[in-house]
Order: structure tokens, then C-alpha cells, then sequence
């Protein structure tokens, strides 16, 4: 599945690394997103997979990012 978002910092649990998907979805990518794209605000577009995987974050739907670029 492609999507495109902001990427954006959520302060729970420790924090983690979201997208905040131009379609009004909320996308929790279960591996770390690399450090050139942990930066509040950044556009992204991404090829994801749904993830069933257990998530300790309440936020978003769990994915696992295949491919990530800057838009």
C-alpha cells in the first residue's frame, strides 16, 4: 500500500516516530524510521504492508515501511 504523510513525533510511552498520513489516517511503522527521517514536519511517502505484529503504542495502525522517501 502507498501513503503519503508528515511525519511527526508522539510523546507516549517514551516516544516514537509516526506518520500522520495525508489521508487522515495515522500510520505507526513498528520498525524505527531511519534517522534521516526523524524530523518533525518532514513529507514522506512511503510503500507499507499492514502489520498485525503487537505494538506496545496505542496510536495508528501498525505497518512495516518497505520503502520511504522524502517528498
Amino acid at each position: 500500500m502507498q501513503i503519503s504523510g508528515t511525519v511527526t513525533y508522539i510523546n507516549l510511552s517514551g516516544g516514537f516516530w509516526g506518520i500522520k498520513g495525508d489521508d487522515g489516517q495515522k500510520y505507526n511503522p513498528l520498525d524505527t524510521l531511519p534517522t534521516k527521517f526523524q524530523k518533525e514536519g518532514l513529507k514522506v511517502s512511503a510503500e507499507v504492508s499492514h502489520s498485525n505484529a503487537f505494538s506496545v503504542f496505542m496510536w495508528g495502525r501498525n505497518v512495516d515501511i518497505k520503502k520511504i522517501e522524502k517528498k
